[in-house]
């Protein structure tokens, strides 16, 4: 499969990356460090891996790279368990490595974004251990949900709340009291009441921001504040993580005050600095909420990224996304994968089944897909995020056997299905070796056979690749200025069923979503395609599952 781009030159002259509001129409590349690339042979990524490979990103034509959490961390949940908000964990390497990968990144005109957790911790933080030590009653207990059990003796979790993962969302400890965690029993939830809890995330804050980071992804954004009493949900059904509905652990109104005091702090510092949460909500409207002018300045779209590959479902979001961010003044933002769900490539390849897929489907039909739906996404105004690997094509790994798991979920029942571990199997970067020049001593997942015709390597100079395609369209995007800008489309009505069609300033998209060729008028010259196309006589016949980009006057 060969995509389509014009030999000449655009006719847009090109722009450079602006530091005024950069953040509007970047595209940021997200890192989960474990799986991006090993410096020392120990089989897991770190951050000197990182700072080896940060001209790949260059090359690639991003413009902010999010780090995954590299803190120091038991690893109960890949490292979303931190044990010290400012240490790096030594799998990862330590704080130089982390100054080295900042000014590194800074050097290739990168921005730097590291992730935050601050709905909890991990067991082993030192608070945590210290409010089990001192036992109930203490004032060390009141930063966490300590809370006394019901039933005769305490043996029932204060509440009929269930964790993300799957089961109770309550432990209980040996001198009787119960412990809430949202997430496994290792990630204990802040209580956000106690003031000592706001005081030392403000610090950590400035701790990074002045080692020089230019921004923050908010991990469960939305989690922060419980509803107060901790009150029962009784028979509702408790939707989890990707749910639509209200919950009392959830999007409560509360998190607002706190994201209005760390704006205030942000803004004290130059640079254009930002914040991006991670808020699943029951609507964008809700999710508007986050990124009013004095809170955070994104919110990741993840009604975009459980949409089926459907042209009406497809534009029902567009539009609503467009429409609940407008009257708060923020960017949309646009997503296909990231580390929690299953990579677009293969949800593509299978009958829509929410964001978790146990079988690899049809990995031609994933792929051509995946294709098309990259380029409808660029295409779209805002800020969009591409998750290490998708320029490559990769697939989820479905098949890892159960001993090499290592998702949290996967060992509770009733979560999120515990296959998480399918999208973070480390990238291939060569053709050849242990690991695929992933690093010299293997891989903490196995990688499948064939995996190096994935690498870097294999599809750098090869016009058909996917990972050509992805370097092709972040440089039209780039060169073309309405691009990413501006916060609406101006749709084409008379498009065929199963077909988008939407114009921007001086450009103009076509997506057929259908699985048969479709024709219809070219309106302009075309830049670019997920798959070979022709134009005859003022009009193109649209492969299946096809989108192309058009320089229009």
């Amino acid at each position: 499969m060969t995509q389509h781009s014009t030999d000449e030159s655009p006719a847009f002259a090109t722009t450079t990356r602006e530091s005024a509001d950069w953040w509007r129409h970047a595209v940021i590349y997200q890192v989960y460090p474990r799986s991006f690339a090993d410096s020392d042979g120990d089989g897991t990524g770190d951050l000197e891996g990182i700072r080896r490979r940060l001209p790949h990103l260059r090359d690639l034509g991003v413009d902010a790279v999010w780090l995954s959490p590299f803190y120091a961390s038991p690893q109960a949940d890949g490292g979303y368990d931190v044990a010290d908000y400012r240490a790096v964990d030594p799998r990862y390497g330590t704080l130089l490595d982390a100054d080295g990968v900042i000014r590194d990144a800074h050097a290739l005109d990168l921005r730097v974004i590291v992730d935050l957790v601050p709905n909890h911790s991990s067991d082993q933080h030192e608070w945590f251990r210290r409010a089990v030590a001192e036992g109930p009653g203490s004032p060390a207990r009141e930063r966490y949900h300590f809370r006394p059990g019901k039933g005769a003796h305490g043996e029932l979790p204060p509440n009929d709340w269930e964790s993300i993962f799957g089961g109770p969302a309550w432990t209980r400890l040996a001198d009787g009291e119960w412990y809430l965690h949202l997430f496994a029993p290792e990630q204990p939830d802040f209580n956000w009441e106690h003031p000592a809890v706001a005081d030392e995330f403000r610090s950590i804050l400035r701790f990074w921001l002045d080692m020089g980071v230019d921004g923050f992804r908010i991990d469960v954004a939305h989690g922060l504040v419980k509803a107060p009493g901790l009150p029962d949900l009784g028979t509702h059904d408790q939707v989890k993580l990707l749910g639509n509905d209200v919950m009392p652990f959830f999007d409560q109104d509360g998190v607002h005050a706190i994201y209005r005091s760390w704006r205030t702090l942000l803004d004290e510092y130059d640079g254009d600095k930002i914040f991006v949460a991670e808020a699943w909500t029951p609507t964008v409207e809700r999710t508007a909420h986050y990124v009013r002018p004095d809170e955070l300045h994104q919110a990741f779209n993840f009604q975009y990224l459980s949409a089926p590959w459907d042209a009406t479902e497809l534009r029902a979001i567009i539009d609503s996304t467009l429409d609940a961010m407008r009257p708060v003044g923020a960017p949309a933002t646009w997503v296909l994968s990231n580390h929690d769900v299953t990579r677009h490539a293969t949800r593509y390849a299978n009958p829509p089944a929410g964001t978790q897929i146990r079988t690899p489907g049809d990995r031609a039909l994933g792929l051509r897909r995946a294709r098309a739906a990259t380029l409808l996404m660029l295409a779209l105004p805002g800020s969009a995020y591409v998750y290490q690997g998708e320029e490559l094509g990769l697939p989820d790994v479905t098949d890892l056997p159960d001993e090499a798991r290592q998702d949290p979920s996967f060992f509770r029942a009733q979560g999120q299905d515990g296959f998480r571990d399918g999208c973070r199997v480390p990238i291939p970067w060569t053709r050849a070796g242990s690991s695929y020049g992933f690093g010299d001593g293997g891989s903490w997942l196995p990688q499948p056979d064939g995996w190096g015709e994935l690498s870097v390597e294999a599809q750098t100079g090869d016009p058909g690749s996917t990972l050509e395609l992805y370097r092709s369209a972040l440089a039209v995007r780039r060169a073309q200025p309405g691009l990413g800008a501006g916060d609406g489309v101006t749709w084409r009505d008379d498009a065929p069923e199963g077909v988008l069609s939407f114009a921007r300033p001086g450009f103009a998209c076509t997506v057929n979503t259908t699985g048969e060729p479709v024709r219809v008028a070219a309106p302009g010259r075309v830049l670019l395609s997920s798959a070979p196309v022709a134009v005859e006589s003022g009009r193109v016949e649209l492969p299946a599952d096809t989108t192309v980009w058009w320089e229009t006057t």
